[in-house]
């Protein structure tokens, strides 16, 4: 249950013609570590490339963050994207509202993050699908968020990593 339905590096290995495969037809993605380096102020220009190409393939796109909307507005309006702040993950309200407000299909989403006990439970207990990557720098985490990683390590190390 609360295990990801896919694992990969990053976003990049995720494009259009896989998530189809997949059945995905949209995608809730998470921000820090997952698009870009925490404290960064943009994503990564592998991950710039990968929201282009979802977007000019269909694929709907919306971030949501457990960050604050005065730091997670400003980039999604860069980036020309909905996004749901406080997102309370690994709670799936979150994710549940963004479905709701997109018109997303529930059973043809997929939640794409860096963290087991935020993003995947969180996809997992909106129902959707869960695509974990590793994430981008992790060291310039905050202090409750390293916490976990040792754990999601072992995690991802014994049960993940194959599929």
């Amino acid at each position: 249950m609360f295990l990801p339905h896919v694992y990969c590096r990053n976003v990049s290995d995720l494009p259009p013609d896989r998530l189809r495969e997949l059945g995905v037809e949209a995608v809730l993605v998470d921000v820090d570590c997952t698009l870009k380096r925490y404290r960064a102020e943009q994503v990564t220009p592998e991950a710039a490339a990968w929201l282009a190409s979802l977007r000019a393939a269909g694929i709907g796109v919306c971030l949501v963050s457990n960050g604050v909307g005065g730091r997670i507005g400003p980039l999604a309006e860069r980036l020309e994207l909905p996004f749901v702040a406080r997102a309370l993950k690994p709670l799936p309200f979150g994710c549940r509202k963004a479905v709701r407000q997109m018109g997303f299909d529930r059973k043809r989403t997929a939640m794409v993050g860096d963290q087991l006990v935020a993003d995947v439970w969180a996809g997992r207990l909106a129902g959707l699908k869960t695509i974990l990557v590793e994430p981008i720098h992790p060291e310039e985490e905050p202090w409750f968020t390293r916490l976990k990683r040792p754990l999601e390590r072992w995690v991802v190390a014994r049960f993940v990593r194959d599929r």
